[in-house]
């Protein structure tokens, strides 16, 4: 029974989720064993309810955002063991010199852009901010200091003056920051 895990789980599809992902064969393996404790249904797939039973998630503020993220190109709300590994690639540390582009500062950046675009509208705006800020730190800080932050944020990266951030707008803001280590887990080989 502990060979579950690797017995649909081709040596051919894990050299394949290597070279897309930069995971190694061991994480791989262990992902999938990941992956199917998670599956409850047995369907190949996960769907949003199957993530948000991941305790890191289950507890995460933002973990309804994240999970909502995870399936914003999967029309069919599941997501398989290959869309599984890709997305948590994103996850992965970046490496110096890598040809992979799975968990690049950009792609980092733009899931971070994601959790903060709520209605998908490629664009920011102080309400979105808001509503982020008041997912992330709860009761702890008053309202009206939140929209005073919410608003700052805004008119100091909105270049244009629009009145929205957009993802380049973000991108800039956010180019100096440490995206690379604060958007990444450590995966066990």
């Amino acid at each position: 029974m502990g060979n579950r895990s690797t017995i649909m789980l081709q040596r051919s599809d894990i050299e394949e989720i290597q070279r897309e992902t930069g995971f190694t064969p061991n994480q791989i393996v262990r992902l999938y064993s990941r992956f199917t404790s998670l599956d409850k249904s047995n369907s190949g797939s996960l769907s949003r309810a199957d993530f948000l039973r991941i305790p890191e998630l289950a507890i995460n503020p933002l973990g309804d955002r994240i999970v909502h993220s995870f399936f914003r190109d999967c029309p069919e709300d599941q997501v398989n063991f290959r869309q599984f590994v890709n997305i948590l690639s994103i996850f992965r540390p970046v490496k110096r010199n890598s040809h992979l582009d799975s968990n690049s500062k950009e792609k980092k950046l733009r899931f971070a852009f994601q959790l903060y675009d709520l209605d998908e509208d490629n664009r920011i705006s102080a309400d979105e901010i808001l509503a982020v800020l008041q997912m992330m730190v709860g009761v702890n800080i008053p309202d009206d200091q939140l929209e005073s932050i919410a608003e700052r944020t805004l008119q100091e990266n909105d270049t244009d003056h629009d009145g929205f951030i957009s993802l380049e707008e973000f991108m800039a803001a956010m180019g100096e920051s440490d995206v690379d280590n604060r958007l990444s887990l450590r995966f066990l080989s």
